[in-house]
């Protein structure tokens, strides 16, 4: 079993980051190599306090002070084998509630495993959007990566030439929620190879996933062995 997480990280429903997220999953379950858990989660309506640097984790065994919806998206987060992130652009960069998540999943992780930067050999992804080309897709995505090695996982892309190091997009200036998805129906260029990057991108990301894990399957002595890979020996062992 692949468990495969989609995050949506906008604060609009239904709109053009879940148009990019959902074909991303249309590319996922076109892998049928293995069995797929896949589950979605929106940011949306959701609260996410920033991190505080209190090191309260440190004395509560990685588990976060500050009580909001952290700790229910942390725990997908965790039990997930595939993330697959889809995200508007927000100043250059990532939204300012993702930020948040990453920046607590982070220390209360580190702390969990005693200050180290565990090996969770999840395979993550990225797929940024925003109303103006060059508008900072590429810095989105760039700081997904960060955050993927940071966590210990395997940052993967789709296929060329439409997707270099995650998928992206823009709205060509129109700010309509459903901007993409008409621009996709009407076969405008950008927005149709924006849609050929995710799928791509869901296909890859979940592919990876199955070859790692059929890999750690059978060399598990490795990752038993050595404390740095104990988050991913333990979804190894939850799968039997």
């Amino acid at each position: 079993m692949i468990r495969v997480l989609f995050i949506s990280g906008s604060n609009r429903k239904n709109g053009n980051t879940d148009f990019l997220m959902d074909q991303a999953i249309i590319g996922a379950k076109e892998v049928t190599a293995q069995e797929l858990s896949i589950e979605t989660y929106y940011m949306r309506g959701k609260k996410y306090s920033g991190c505080v640097n209190c090191f309260k984790c440190a004395d509560l065994n990685g588990e976060c002070v500050i009580k909001d919806d952290f700790q229910e998206l942390r725990d997908k987060w965790v039990a997930a084998d595939v993330i697959i992130y889809s995200i508007p652009v927000y100043h250059m960069t990532i939204p300012g509630l993702m930020r948040c998540f990453m920046d607590r999943l982070g220390n209360t992780q580190f702390v969990f495993y005693n200050m180290m930067a565990p090996k969770t050999m999840k395979v993550i992804g990225g797929i940024a959007q925003g109303i103006h080309i060059f508008s900072g897709q590429e810095h989105a995505l760039t700081d997904l990566m960060n955050h993927a090695y940071i966590s210990g996982g395997v940052y993967s892309s789709g296929d060329m030439w439409e997707n270099y190091i995650g998928a992206g997009g823009w709205t060509a200036n129109v700010a309509d929620t459903d901007a993409l998805k008409k621009q996709y129906e009407a076969e405008e260029f950008d927005a149709v190879t924006a849609v050929k990057a995710c799928r791509s991108l869901g296909k890859r990301c979940v592919e990876l996933g199955v070859v790692i894990q059929a890999g750690a399957l059978q060399h598990k002595e490795i990752f038993d062995s050595q404390p740095i890979y104990a988050p991913f020996a333990k979804r190894l062992a939850e799968e039997g």
